[in-house]
């Protein structure tokens, strides 16, 4: 049996917290008038003196956790393999930075870190030890165009299943199961001037698996404006999507015994609560039928509009409408 608790990644804020619009305390005080039960904080962003966590920020945050009475439940760490201008890091590099924020997870109080892909499957087979040693579960996130299909991803399940640990596993994003174009970036490509039955076309190429190549040229041949063309590189690239994601969704039901933490990926909610490209509808039914144990948390990514707090409260109500919160 299913036990889902709601909450939210402060990267929803990013736009506000990095214009200064919003502090981090504010960031945090958001997330739980508006019904979250945790949050996640991405390190890399928020935290002064990441990668390590200092007296001073511990102090703050555990201030803050007793004045709002939320806490944060996961530890968004930052993977970068081109920290040194000459070279890439080395997989013994990269593992000595996952430790340390293993380490820091800990020390902010975090059950769950989120891991990025560059740390390689036999990387995070030996982060194992760290991870029980320090009480951190560390789950690789699976981002759109990964999916539970994808050769790397299945590379990571089969490590995770070897070492029999039950502190590997995976964050999925929910990204990954788009149906539908992302709305953002089709009503801009309308207000730059372009037209409806160009972003159409782009749409019926991508659902036919047209390379992507072979797909911009012909919407150049049919007179696509500018606009159309960005929003088109974007269906085959970072906001992919596909007619059916039955097939993901039976990914994510195999793995599900390796997961531990969820990102509730949304990009624009209407006001009828629905989720634009994001088939909700399916997905939820999924997780709740399932053993999970954990948050899904939801995650905002159209930082430009502006209108991060409206379209978090959305998901937020959306989520707690489901779960009869």
């Amino acid at each position: 049996m299913s036990d889902i608790k709601i909450g939210i990644t402060l990267y929803c804020f990013t736009r506000e917290y990095c214009r200064g619009e919003f502090t981090l305390e504010d960031c945090i005080r958001v997330a739980k008038e508006i019904g979250s039960e945790g949050y996640e904080i991405v390190a890399a962003q928020m935290i002064p003196s990441y990668p390590y966590v200092s007296d001073r920020f511990l102090g703050e945050i555990r201030a803050m956790s007793e004045y709002y009475d939320i806490k944060p439940i996961c530890y968004s760490a930052n993977m970068d393999r081109g920290l040194r201008r000459d070279r890439n890091l080395t997989e013994d590099e990269m593992l000595e930075r996952a430790i340390l924020d293993v380490k820091s997870a800990n020390r902010l109080g975090c059950k769950v870190m989120r891991e990025q892909f560059l740390l390689s499957p036999a990387a995070m087979v030996r982060l194992a030890p760290y991870a029980e040693a320090y009480d951190v579960k560390v789950g690789i996130e699976i981002h759109n165009p990964e999916t539970p299909y994808t050769p790397i991803m299945r590379e990571y399940y089969e490590a995770f299943q070897k070492t029999g640990s039950d502190y590997l596993g995976f964050v999925p994003d929910f990204g990954m199961f788009a149906t539908r174009p992302n709305k953002p970036h089709w009503d801009t490509a309308l207000a730059q001037g372009g037209l409806e039955k160009h972003l159409e076309m782009a749409r019926e190429l991508k659902y036919k698996d047209v390379p992507q190549e072979e797909a911009m040229a012909k919407l150049r041949e049919a007179g696509a404006a500018e606009s159309v063309l960005v929003a088109a590189q974007g269906m085959y690239n970072f906001v992919q999507f596909r007619k059916d994601c039955s097939r993901e969704l039976e990914g994510l039901k195999e793995i599900m015994p390796y997961c531990f933490h969820m990102h509730g990926k949304f990009h624009y909610l209407s006001e009828e609560l629905e989720e634009a490209s994001i088939p909700y509808d399916e997905i939820l039914p999924v997780v709740q039928n399932s053993d999970y144990k954990g948050f899904i948390v939801s995650e905002y990514e159209d930082h430009e509009s502006g209108r991060a707090l409206e379209m978090t409260t959305r998901h937020m109500n959306m989520m707690k409408h489901f779960f009869q919160r």
